[in-house]
């Protein structure tokens, strides 16, 4: 408890920010989780495109579980900050019991999953020859689903009591163990698709037994007690709700792109897709390493009524996010091949995939405002806010955007791309202007605790 009070003491806001942000790197851990597959499956012998755009017809529904999983581990994580830092472990310690709760319902989507996984990818833009590859890969996935939400969504909890070893250990565990297994089970056991998926489920097995033997022991301050009563299950739902529709949001701009990539260039640009939406996994992690990693920063202080601390932190926020974007953006007009041929040596889609990138990321440098203004509003409790602008974006601006632009001069697949840098530079925009003001730029009624 020491280094908690440490971290969040305001003398240290600036190193509070740079601390959380290291703590938050085991993102990059986790990250092997959602991409070491492709990185083998895209080297499959004679299929590895292919079987790379069949693999991206599943995202849609990994993206849904993930967005669970954010809702209950990232809606709890400002909640249980807000109560330490008023000094109410009681609070706390149901807040977190309230989360794991919540994160078995992995029971009931692993079933809805298994039930209805064909019908779901068809939904999705998969067509005959796909689907055999698609739903090999799902149907062993979703079996893996309940260890990866609890081994995932406990994390924030973790992290926040000050043991962030523990849960970087977490992720490494299951993340080494599946980049051991991939190659294994894909190649020398000859499964394919369907032994990567056999790779990871092993993986999150091994992260939730390392979480679960944490949470059972003695030196964690708020152990978990079995129960079936959720006394702050509306207000982890109601703040996490944020997270968990950017996530279903990033599902629907999935769909929509599967379907027009597969009306205008086939499943070849479906794996394009997946080539780059896997880039942009990776690109995307230091930032939003960064500021989520300043999120119990900004909620500690809110809760402890120290607005120069608050402004403080999101300041440092930005003066990492900003000039990363840029680097990031300035790599990518440069070499793109470089990030390509992380997932796919075949060089008939290397000219296709390169022009991809360079549409997809023309405006990344306002990811960085994307997603700071969504962390300010997340960790200030300001739900509606944080809700509206995490639909904007993606259900107002891309996903139409998707489907017009293709039409628009005949753009065709290109127009498809060029969506995403357009409402990041809208919704960016926009987003940072309003979060800034929340964040002390205009004081009145900033210390209000609820909307």
């Amino acid at each position: 408890m020491f280094l908690q009070s440490f971290f969040y003491s305001p003398e240290n806001t600036i190193s509070n920010s740079f601390v959380w942000t290291i703590k938050k790197e085991r993102k990059i851990l986790n990250l092997l989780y959602s991409i070491v597959d492709r990185i083998y499956i895209g080297r499959i012998p004679h299929i590895g495109t292919q079987a790379l755009g069949a693999v991206g017809l599943c995202f849609p529904i990994i993206i849904v579980i993930t967005g669970f999983t954010n809702m209950f581990g990232l809606g709890v994580a400002p909640l249980f900050s807000m109560a330490l830092g008023q000094g109410d472990k009681r609070k706390a310690a149901e807040i977190q019991n309230t989360a794991f709760r919540l994160l078995l319902s992995a029971i009931l989507l692993t079933i809805l999953g298994e039930l209805f996984g064909r019908e779901l990818l068809l939904l999705f833009g998969a067509e005959g020859r796909e689907i055999p590859i698609s739903l090999s890969y799902l149907q062993v996935y979703l079996l893996g689903t309940v260890f990866l939400m609890i081994s995932t969504g406990m994390n924030p909890y973790i992290n926040a009591q000050g043991y962030a070893a523990i849960g970087m250990c977490s992720v490494m565990i299951g993340a080494v163990a599946n980049l051991m297994l991939d190659p294994i089970f894909i190649f020398f056991c000859g499964m394919g698709v369907e032994g990567a998926a056999v790779a990871t489920v092993i993986s999150q097995i091994l992260s939730f037994l390392y979480v679960l033997r944490f949470l059972k022991e003695k030196k964690n301050d708020f152990q978990i007690r079995p129960g079936l009563n959720f006394p702050y299950a509306g207000k982890i739902i109601g703040l996490g709700i944020a997270p968990f529709i950017m996530q279903f949001t990033n599902s629907l701009v999935q769909i929509a792109c599967n379907h027009v990539l597969m009306e205008f260039g086939g499943v070849m640009y479906v794996s394009v897709m997946t080539i780059v939406s896997s880039v942009r996994s990776i690109l995307d992690t230091p930032v939003f390493a960064v500021t989520e990693g300043t999120s119990p920063a900004i909620s500690y202080n809110y809760g402890a009524a120290r607005p120069a601390n608050v402004k403080k932190s999101v300041s440092i926020m930005m003066s990492l996010a900003l000039p990363y974007t840029f680097l990031v953006w300035l790599l990518i007009m440069l070499q793109p091949e470089w990030f390509i041929r992380i997932f796919s040596s075949d060089e008939t889609i290397m000219q296709d995939a390169s022009r991809a990138l360079h549409l997809y990321f023309m405006a990344f440098i306002f990811q960085s405002l994307q997603y700071s203004g969504q962390t300010v509003f997340k960790a200030l409790n300001k739900r509606k806010r944080a809700t509206f602008f995490s639909l904007f974006r993606k259900v107002i601006l891309v996903v139409p955007l998707t489907y017009l632009l293709p039409h628009i001069a005949n753009r065709r697949t290109d127009g498809v791309f060029m969506a995403e840098p357009i409402s990041n530079v809208v919704g960016g925009l926009l987003l940072r202007n309003v979060s800034d003001n929340m964040a002390g730029v205009k004081q009145n009624g900033f210390w209000e605790r609820e909307e």
